[in-house]
């Protein structure tokens, strides 16, 4: 059984060697490959000193993009993909993998709490902040984590099946990546970035893949991104993470899922564009950005659609998480 473990790194100096340490601590074989997003502060050289195979882009791939290139033709079974700001414990990827094997899951999280500047746990009483204990689409056409923010208090500390996983610390099963292909992308080069995650475990899920969450497998992250820092956030990312939620729509939507969030989808929809009309309009150009690649993401759709009967997901669009037991 061969896994690779894919990391994308743009200026990610300081967190390579932990990430890259926590990697090689892991009690099963992994075969590590960085690509370096046309980094400035030594990246690149930073994972040669530590031995993985090391790629190098003179421009910034984005996110999707960069492990499509290490991922495509490259021979595995499973794919982790991992941040370099996460520290995964050493049998982080050990029990990942006994997990989907018991449960025949094809992708699969475990357990993620928040990490703070120094690469230490957040801590909130009772406990530790957790992080992520897996991704949930709520009517409104929004995706969030499970727990996010969160004292862990042991609430979810039972394995269960959750609509996807978040691709800070995922493992894929060769299987589902090839069944979501498109060309030569795994995760969606358009998006670049936000949203790449969300988009591959729809698509998986509609083709009737299930999505684990364990958590037995702890990891530590740094999460950069969430809601409350949008104004703190490059206007360019903001303009990806708004086309992106067009985006995943146009390849994904079927009609149970659009009759279950229709009024909701609708009003949120209302909302981004007065916020944008008067209080961000750099991200304006992400409507254009939209009509201009609807006809590429028709094109994925159609493949999409003739590998199979699309699953009905619908019921997994709630305001609250929805997971199952195992």
């Amino acid at each position: 059984m061969k896994i690779v473990c894919s990391i994308v790194a743009f200026n990610s100096a300081s967190d390579l060697p932990p990430c890259l340490e926590a990697v090689a601590n892991q009690t099963v074989a992994v075969e590590t490959v960085v690509l370096d997003n046309a980094s400035h502060d030594g990246s690149a050289e930073i994972a040669r000193r530590f031995g993985v195979e090391t790629l190098f882009s003179g421009r910034n791939l984005g996110f999707s993009e960069g492990h499509n290139r290490i991922l495509i033709g490259r021979p595995f079974d499973y794919a982790w993909v991992l941040n370099p700001d996460c520290r995964p414990h050493s049998d982080y990827l050990e029990r990942l993998l006994q997990a989907m094997q018991e449960s025949g899951a094809d992708m699969a999280q475990g357990k993620l709490l928040r990490m703070d500047e120094r690469g230490q746990p957040v801590e909130s009483a009772p406990g530790p902040v957790l992080d992520s204990a897996g991704m949930y689409f709520t009517p409104a056409q929004r995706h969030f984590d499970r727990g996010s923010g969160q004292a862990d208090r042991g609430q979810y500390d039972k394995r269960q099946e959750v609509f996807g996983v978040t691709a800070a610390a995922a493992l894929y099963s060769r299987r589902l990546l090839d069944a979501v292909r498109f060309e030569d992308e795994y995760f969606d080069a358009d998006f670049f970035a936000y949203r790449e995650d969300a988009d591959l475990c729809w698509r998986a899920r509609l083709l009737g893949f299930r999505a684990l969450y364990e958590p037995a497998a702890r990891a530590l992250h740094r999460r950069h991104v969430l809601p409350r820092r949008r104004r703190r956030i490059e206007d360019a990312l903001n303009l990806h993470s708004l086309k992106n939620r067009f985006l995943m729509r146009i390849k994904n939507m079927d009609a149970p899922v659009a009759r279950r969030c229709f009024p909701w989808m609708q009003m949120r929809d209302a909302g981004i564009r007065a916020y944008v009309l008067f209080g961000e309009r750099s991200s304006r150009e992400a409507y254009r950005e939209v009509r201009r690649l609807r006809g590429r993401m028709l094109d994925k759709r159609t493949v999409l659609e003739e590998k199979g009967s699309w699953a009905d997901l619908s019921p997994w669009f709630d305001f609250r998480p929805q997971a199952f037991d195992l």
